[in-house]
């Protein structure tokens, strides 16, 4: 999908639907003032300004981040190739945008690249995406899963790095 395209309609379109996602998983992990949050995949921010914390967006569409930039800190760039020192995030989330990524096996172990050790990495997956059941299974394999919640059109993975 061309994202710059519907920027200026983003909110309208998939706002609402944003916002509920982010606050189901401020139901399920507490997130500190204190803690650094990376939102990859942010679009305009309309839910990572919902996290009370240090926060950073990225996002490959210049015209979201251009919207973002309104709301909270962003950058243009690409989850496969995040532009940060390792071991930098308490929480890193991917709110819908996994299933949009080029390479998600790259786009996972970059995310967890950036996350401190038993940092908490959270991924929203569409679930009639056809790559659904190959990015859980991916993220199984890198990120320790301390919970699934079923959402009306996203499976919500809430995620620990490993500790070594």
């Amino acid at each position: 999908m061309d994202y710059d395209s519907i920027s200026t309609g983003y909110d309208e379109l998939y706002g609402e639907e944003q916002i509920k996602k982010a606050e189901l998983i401020l139901q399920n992990i507490y997130v500190r003032k204190t803690d650094w949050l990376l939102d990859v995949g942010c679009g305009t921010g309309i839910s990572t300004e919902l996290f009370e914390c240090n926060k950073i967006g990225i996002d490959p569409s210049e015209r979201l981040v251009c919207q973002a930039v309104k709301r909270i800190p962003a950058i243009i760039g690409k989850g496969e190739e995040l532009p940060f020192n390792d071991a930098v995030f308490d929480v890193v989330i991917c709110i819908t945008a996994i299933h949009n990524f080029d390479d998600y096996r790259k786009g996972i172990s970059e995310m967890k690249r950036v996350c401190r050790k038993n940092g908490r990495i959270i991924i929203t997956i569409l679930k009639k995406s056809k790559k659904a059941e190959e990015i859980k299974k991916f993220a199984k394999e890198k990120l320790i899963i301390e919970k699934e919640v079923e959402e009306e059109k996203d499976l919500i993975l809430i995620c620990t790095t490993p500790a070594q």
